[in-house]
Formats: C-alpha cells, sequence, structure tokens
C-alpha cells in the first residue's frame, strides 16, 4: 500500500511514517516509479509504534524494542534479552509513577470540584 494509504488507516501522518521508515522502525520496497509500498503488515507495526510512544517511550527505545516484539499470540522473540525486559520494567515503573501523580491530580481536581459545587 501506498504512504497516504498506510497513513488513512493508522491516522498517522506522512510524515512521522517516513521518519519510521529513516529510523528503521518499519520498511517499504519500492515501486518502478520510485514510491514507497508497505506491507499488509506495517498497519499493524504502526499502530504498535504509537502504543509504545503514548506509553511514554522515546522513538531511540522503540527502535531496539521493535525487533524483540512479535506479532500477538506467537510468544516472545528470541531477541528479548534479560537486559531489555529490565530496560522496560524501568520505563513501567516510571509510567506507573505517572499513573500515580495524575491520580492525585485528579483527587485534588474532586476536592475542587466538591468544594465549588457547596458553595452554591
Amino acid at each position: 500500500m501506498r504512504i497516504g494509504e498506510l497513513a488513512r488507516r493508522t491516522a498517522v501522518s506522512e510524515r512521522s511514517l517516513r521518519y519510521y521508515e529513516k529510523l528503521e522502525m518499519i520498511a517499504a520496497e519500492r515501486t518502478p516509479g520510485g514510491h514507497r509500498d508497505f506491507p499488509e503488515s506495517a498497519v499493524g507495526r504502526v499502530i504498535r509504534i504509537q502504543e509504545l510512544f503514548a506509553a511514554g517511550l522515546c522513538s531511540e527505545k522503540i527502535v531496539q524494542l521493535l525487533p524483540c516484539l512479535n506479532d500477538p499470540g506467537e510468544g516472545p522473540a528470541e531477541t528479548a534479552t534479560p537486559e531489555l525486559a529490565e530496560q522496560l520494567r524501568v520505563e513501567r515503573d516510571r509510567i506507573d509513577r505517572m499513573i500515580d501523580d495524575l491520580l492525585r491530580s485528579r483527587d485534588v481536581l474532586d476536592e475542587v470540584i466538591d468544594e465549588a459545587r457547596a458553595v452554591r
């Protein structure tokens, strides 16, 4: 599929897709006319990349991680290592701290909302 179709199906900009390709997160063949031709599997890969970005991982970490990921249901990839698992545990702990901070912020907002309602 062409880059525009991949962008449409994943809701990711063509610019981001070119960046992912530059970092070798995704790969495309080239048509005789020089256009990118992505495989169907690129859709799932781009969605996975977006999920990892949303989790707060940086592109460098995602580049390191992607070769270790299999499609769902295939089990762990052979390239996954204990060192990578530890790095990802650190990332997960960071996310857990962010969640805790957000929950505390929500609690503060709830208190302010309750107080504002009581003023009426």
